[in-house]
């Protein structure tokens, strides 16, 4: 069994990943660009270490949150084009400019501030502009002419992509994202002939279930990069992507012990030992990201077998059955997330255990657990 280096840890698979982006480069076809989604450290599969990979098999673009995320891939050696896609504090422009990132636009007022830093660096700065065509969150609700009067009022600066994002792609039953396309296309007719050389709108699901009308010029894949794609609501138009888990969360036995029937396990004493047991204390818990929910719910992977999560998920801790592993010891590895033949758990089950999606579960792993590329 594999020894622990440490108390809590990931293993990410660089194989995983860039097989993970060849598949949606396969899928979107030579004529879309790929812009893969590195913000919140990759989903914490490590920012620079994955967008290095990505740089390497050919991205020519990596979409980020916000302009700290962004400058962190600068400092790293990063020369990718950079997308800030949500949103600019008034005191990140300055820093916006000097790194050389592209803002996506929310406002036709951050068109003024954006053509003021071009006329005073000397320099045409380009950015994307976004409508809000249903999500109801950032992007102008402005109209195609408002818009028009906006970008030719600030010469100094290029509009270079138009962008919106769909609310519920992974949905084929409702009317949403067809209701956010046609919105998006007309806003394109409208602009009549004026509208710039890059549009997106998709992101992985739309890619996955073959929503081909919305890849327009470039797709912007962020969970399915890391190995996951969100089921469909209803029949989708096709599946079009196969990608792998790109990363296996494990943890150290910290002990091993006999308990006495009726002994009560954890805070609450949510669990009580029904007969005599030996159970095991791993090296992680809610302070890691492992979710609370899942309180004596879930289960973890001891030797390539599956074993039972017992009382409260503490904020360092998790106790497990280990009534069938005999010779597990002090120093072991658990595998909370990966795969040990054939047993697998992957982030999609722990999110339905704790009643939330994937995205949450691996966003959530702690900085203080430590990453290993495989």
């Amino acid at each position: 069994m594999e020894k622990a280096p440490c108390r809590s840890w990931v293993e990410i698979s660089k194989n995983n990943i860039a097989g993970n982006f060849t598949a949606l480069r396969h899928a979107v076809g030579p004529a879309v660009e790929v812009m893969p989604v590195v913000k919140a450290d990759a989903y914490h599969h490590g920012a620079v270490e994955v967008s290095r990979l990505l740089a390497e098999l050919g991205a020519k673009w990596l979409a980020v949150s916000n302009v700290e995320e962004g400058v962190e891939l600068r400092e790293a050696g990063l020369d990718s084009r950079i997308v800030v896609m949500a949103g600019v504090l008034p005191y990140e422009w300055d820093a916006l400019v000097a790194a050389n990132l592209t803002p996506v636009l929310h406002t036709l007022d951050e068109l003024r501030v954006l053509e003021r830093l071009a006329v005073e660096n000397g320099r045409t700065l380009s950015y994307h502009l976004k409508v809000d065509t249903g999500l109801g969150r950032m992007g102008t609700c402005a109209g195609p002419d408002e818009i028009l009067n906006a970008v030719h009022a600030a010469p100094h600066i290029e509009l270079e992509g138009l962008m919106t994002h769909l609310a519920s792609a992974a949905d084929f039953e409702g009317t949403q994202t067809p209701d956010q396309v046609a919105a998006f296309e007309s806003m394109l007719a409208a602009l009549a002939g004026q509208a710039p050389r890059h549009l997106h709108m998709a992101s992985s699901n739309a890619i996955a279930h073959g929503r081909r009308g919305t890849w327009k010029t470039l797709v912007r894949p962020g969970l399915s990069l890391y190995g996951y794609v969100s089921p469909a609501h209803g029949r989708p138009t096709e599946r079009l992507l196969t990608v792998k888990p790109a990363l296996e969360w494990k943890a150290a036995v910290l002990e091993v012990k006999d308990v006495r029937e009726g002994a009560t396990i954890g805070y609450g004493a949510l669990f009580r030992a029904p007969k005599p047991m030996r159970i095991a204390v791993l090296g992680a818990g809610y302070a890691d990201g492992y979710p609370h929910q899942l309180s004596n719910h879930s289960r973890v992977i001891l030797k390539g077998r599956y074993s039972t999560l017992l009382g409260a998920v503490s904020m360092d801790l998790l106790t497990v059955d280990a009534t069938d592993c005999p010779d597990l010891e002090p120093g072991d590895a658990a595998t909370l997330i990966g795969k040990e033949g054939e047993a697998s758990i992957d982030a999609a089950e722990l999110a339905r255990g704790a009643g939330t999606i994937p995205y949450t579960v691996l966003c959530a792993i702690a900085a203080r657990v430590r990453k290993f590329y495989v």
